[in-house]
């Protein structure tokens, strides 16, 4: 589903450069629950946004489903974006003028789906996470777990290829952070693949596996292909 071979990004400014991704090597595959660990500043959100597609990779090679994307253009990221990734972030991302009905319909719209066919989209979604009840409702009448079960029913309305999750458990309890893993883990069950960003090792745990990174490096929770692929790659540069 998801392969990085030789990935880097580099921010500059004038007066300093940042490697965020340095020869970034990672295989993700399709069903897999990835979870990826490590400090403030070690390149996690960076990694997040090259795989959504938000950003692009100044070096290296990026296959999506098979397909090298690294080089496509802005607009075709974008048409790939929606058509294939579902997103969740820390802070929810509702807009609050919107139902919940309305938020979770927001990707099914883009996409030009019919009425009829976004109408049943939603109300299996919001079935899903247990919020049919209150699809009507605005987003700040809503508990802090509850907006995020609407988060997690958008990300999936479209039934998306991929589902990145940014923090989902951040700002949530102990109780509402746990139910959002246990629906993570059902829709996992389902088919879905996720990478997940997270700074807690309880949640990582329940992944199927986890990459750690340091200072914009994978230091370790690579798959063995992928740590062949590293390998042939080394011996290559060293030939």
């Amino acid at each position: 589903m998801i392969r990085l071979k030789d990935l880097s990004k580099v921010y500059r400014t004038a007066y300093m450069e940042t490697v965020a991704l340095d020869n970034i090597n990672i295989h993700i595959t399709k069903g897999e629950f990835v979870a990826v660990m490590g400090p403030s500043g070690c390149g996690k959100s960076t990694l997040l946004n090259i795989v959504g597609m938000i950003d692009s990779p100044d070096s290296g090679e990026y296959y999506f489903d098979g397909e090298e994307i690294a080089s496509r253009s802005e607009n075709d990221l974008v048409d790939l974006r929606k058509q294939n990734i579902g997103f969740i972030f820390q802070n929810f991302n509702l807009i609050d003028d919107l139902s919940v009905q309305e938020n979770v319909d927001l990707p099914l719209l883009y996409l030009g789906i019919s009425k009829s066919e976004r109408r049943r989209k939603v109300a299996e979604a919001l079935e899903l996470v247990g919020l049919e009840s209150r699809a009507k409702h605005k987003p700040q009448e809503l508990s802090g777990g509850q907006q995020q079960r609407v988060a997690v029913a958008r990300s999936i309305v479209s039934d998306p290829k991929l589902i990145l999750a940014d923090e989902p458990t951040g700002n949530l309890d102990t109780k509402n952070g746990d139910d959002v893993m246990n629906m993570l883990a059902l829709l996992k069950d389902k088919g879905a693949t996720i990478l997940m960003v997270t700074h807690s090792p309880e949640h990582g745990a329940k992944a199927d596996r986890i990459i750690t990174m340091l200072d914009g490096k994978v230091s370790g929770g690579q798959s063995e292909s992928e740590i062949e692929m590293a390998s042939n790659v080394t011996a290559l540069r060293q030939s």
